[in-house]
């Protein structure tokens, strides 16, 4: 795994076969060039991990407040689909609209995957600045998205694992 704060080492070491896996990924459009650069960074990962690029959707939406509605719609018209990465960049600003869309999707998210028992992975940034968020999104601290696509199949193989009794479990 990672160290501190830098995730540009982070890969997924699981081992599990996802040539089958399918994936959506949902992104805002809103700060785009954070945001496609998370997405770009989870379809990287995803792929070296194995998953087929033609098994990998993504769908746009306006900002990070719609990715939970998005995730959810994609689960319910896409019932193949093994998960969904949300991802986002909401940058602290001077009110509190930051905090309640930061909460928002948190939670929606989470009710998601609840409701489908599927993974709905929270890939958003919360910085506070625009620089911050760079660091984040392929800079220093790495790309989040790849985090979000090491998330997402890790919860994947747990899921088969559970389903087919291969788990390791330390009792």
């Amino acid at each position: 795994m990672s160290k501190g704060h830098d995730l540009s080492n982070i890969r997924y070491t699981g081992g599990g076969n996802h040539r089958g896996t399918k994936v959506a990924i949902v992104v805002s459009k809103w700060n785009d060039p954070i945001t496609f650069a998370l997405r770009d960074g989870a379809i990287k990962l995803l792929k070296e991990a194995g998953v087929k690029e033609r098994n990998i959707k993504v769908y746009e939406v306006p900002g990070s407040y719609e990715l939970p509605y998005a995730a959810q719609k994609c689960l319910e018209y896409r019932p193949m689909l093994d998960g969904v990465i949300a991802l986002g960049c909401v940058i602290q600003g001077e009110t509190r609209h930051f905090d309640f869309i930061c909460d928002a999707v948190a939670n929606g998210l989470m009710k998601v995957s609840l409701q489908f028992s599927k993974p709905a992975i929270f890939g958003v940034l919360t910085p506070d600045t625009m620089d911050q968020a760079k660091a984040r999104a392929g800079g220093r601290y790495g790309n989040k998205g790849e985090e979000a696509a090491v998330a997402l199949l890790e919860l994947v193989d747990l899921k088969k694992n559970l389903t087919w009794g291969r788990s390791s479990e330390v009792i």
